[in-house]
């Protein structure tokens, strides 16, 4: 399979699993060993200001809300930025996307003037090697290019019935699907 780093997975209607239900994951790598990514559409119940404050200055403020990334090292903080300066990127996605450095999240590293925005997530979502493959090949996932909105949506919450939409055809009518659809 081709890689789809910098993709974005849509889970499809078939995901029951309440950490990947309706979730939309951008996969920052993705190679023969495995997968890595976080998802973007779930918030945490707690602040930049409560978790990592040292952050809040690239985070848009204390009040910033940290992102639940995915299951995998919940208590690790990742973050993820548009970069005026993409060199002063750990890891890039595309050309201005990636992860700050550690040195950034320990408070050594002032990125003030090299982030154009950022969003603070606890944890990340992985994969083993196959294991996505096996995933893909059952439907487990949609894949759609990636728009810099979608990762920084002011409505997580809604990002998945977006881009499903946005996809087009039949992904409209699945995006109209409600989280239980036992409620229906």
């Amino acid at each position: 399979m081709e890689s789809l780093r910098g993709k974005l997975l849509i889970a499809s209607p078939a995901v029951v699993d309440p950490h990947f239900r309706q979730a939309v994951v951008l996969l920052a790598e993705h190679t023969e060993d495995g997968a890595m990514g976080v998802v973007l559409n779930r918030e945490a119940d707690v602040t930049v200001g409560e978790a990592v404050p040292g952050l809040a200055y690239i985070a848009g403020g204390d009040e910033a809300v940290v992102h639940v990334g995915g299951p995998v090292s919940a208590n690790a903080v990742t973050v993820l930025a548009e970069f005026a300066d993409p060199r002063r990127a750990a890891l890039l996605i595309d050309d201005e996307v990636g992860f700050v450095p550690a040195e950034a999240v320990d408070g050594d590293d002032d990125l003030s003037d090299a982030v154009v925005r950022s969003r603070v997530f606890a944890g990340h979502a992985g994969w083993g090697a196959g294991q996505l493959e096996a995933e893909m090949e059952e439907e487990s996932w949609i894949v759609e290019d990636l728009r810099h909105e979608d990762l920084f949506t002011e409505d997580p919450g809604g990002l998945w019935a977006a881009v499903l939409r946005r996809k087009g055809g039949t992904y409209r009518i699945i995006a109209t699907m409600p989280a239980d659809p036992s409620r229906n």
